[in-house]
């Protein structure tokens, strides 16, 4: 692979950069401060979002950044996986800073899916407003009472019912239900249990205000409910929606899961990057302001070598995604599994190190919510686990490795 952009992305990186620096870093803080006066504790069903982003995000499909992630020039900006990667590092560096440029998990995986194995009725009720920014979106898949590090163990139901199907079940950590948009969440449950296990499952439309869905709570990571976003509980007890609503058919919900989550994993990757460089430029420019014992405090504790440990595990990061995203774009997702896995492992653990590296750096004030360290520290702990554990995606790569040293069957 080229190890320099194309000047396409080039010309969007600028501008992005340039959008951040003008419209959005001067009220970073505002925003941060604000989010939390307007969306105290766990009251869901009052969180709002803050008028500045709906401000920011008119700007921005105005300057045509604006569904960067989609491989469509009609319907958005029309760049691959790896000319949209390190767009979406600079989108990165601030937690609310993806859904101005309507980038943002889970809609971008679910807008995906609707692209790609929707029917035209689906893209029209569905996708048009996603795309439009009007409308946010949700992704049930994990469960509550099953250990969901293995998928096949989920246990909601879709059953055929005529010209409906009946779904029940339990699905958490369901993220953006909690956002007051939030109209409907794709679910994975099993459809065809006689089947074997990679072709037991469907993903089915459900409208959130559809009778028998009951948004139980939102769910808090390390104290923080992320709101106005929120990682939430649903249950679903007889709940009917149209047979029209199952997206490309009963069975095909793993199939459609390998597409989804090849690029979606390219774009969480790469806004954990931007993440750990922003934690990384807050812990130089604090340590090198602050002084302790005569000294700045980034001469202090071993914390220059720390600083460069920390720009080399990055930048190793990101060659290491930019890699997998140029393997999907030019051989495909299947033949990218290594890749992928690996990056799912390597960017959240360093992402980790490098953001309680600069929490140290701050003291207490890191520990607060005066810098956004700690919700950085909250996030890309629970990427660990989102998508599945790192021992999940280790099991993969060592198993497609040892597979190069078996003898072929004959």
């Amino acid at each position: 692979m080229h190890f320099e952009h194309s000047s396409k992305t080039q010309d969007y990186v600028a501008r992005i950069k340039s959008f951040m620096s003008e419209h959005v870093e001067p009220v970073e803080a505002q925003i941060y401060s604000e989010m939390h006066e307007l969306n105290p504790g766990g009251d869901w069903e009052n969180w709002k979002l803050h008028p500045m982003l709906e401000k920011l995000k008119v700007m921005a499909r105005e300057q045509g950044l604006w569904n960067l992630f989609l491989p469509d020039s009609k319907l958005a900006q029309g760049l691959t996986t790896l000319e949209y990667a390190p767009l979406a590092e600079e989108t990165g560096r601030m937690l609310f800073a993806p859904e101005i440029f309507n980038c943002n998990a889970p809609d971008t995986g679910n807008m995906e899916v609707l692209y790609h194995f929707g029917s035209e009725s689906q893209k029209e009720q569905w996708l048009k407003p996603l795309l439009a920014g009007q409308i946010r979106s949700v992704f049930g898949m994990t469960e509550p009472n099953v250990a969901s590090s293995d998928a096949t163990n989920m246990a909601a139901s879709i059953v055929e019912d005529g010209d409906e199907v009946v779904i029940n079940g339990q699905k958490w950590w369901s993220t953006g239900l909690g956002h007051p948009n939030a109209k409907f969440t794709i679910l994975m449950g099993v459809s065809n249990p006689g089947n074997d296990r990679h072709n037991r499952h469907a993903m089915v439309i459900i409208p959130l205000d559809t009778d028998g869905v009951e948004i139980k709570r939102m769910l808090t990571a390390y104290g923080d409910y992320d709101a106005p976003y929120g990682h939430g509980e649903m249950h679903f007890t007889n709940v009917r929606v149209p047979k029209e609503n199952i997206v490309m058919g009963m069975g095909k919900g793993f199939a459609i899961a390998q597409g989804r989550l090849g690029p979606g994993r390219i774009h969480h990757c790469m806004r954990t990057i931007g993440l750990a460089e922003k934690a990384l430029e807050l812990a130089i420019k604090r340590g090198m302001e602050r002084v302790a014992f005569g000294k700045p405090i980034i001469k202090l504790g071993g914390n220059q070598e720390r600083i460069a440990h920390a720009r080399m595990a990055i930048d190793q990061a990101r060659l290491l995604t930019l890699n997998a995203a140029w393997k999907i774009d030019n051989v495909g997702v299947k033949n990218a599994m290594t890749e992928i896995s690996a990056i799912k492992v390597v960017v959240p653990k360093m992402a980790q190190e490098v953001v309680d590296m600069a929490i140290q750096v701050h003291g207490g004030a890191g520990m607060s919510n005066d810098f956004p360290l700690a919700h950085f520290a909250a996030g890309v702990r629970s990427l660990r686990l989102a998508d599945g554990p790192d021992e999940v995606h280790m099991a993969m790569v060592s198993r497609l490795e040892l597979k190069k040293y078996m003898a072929p069957r004959t």
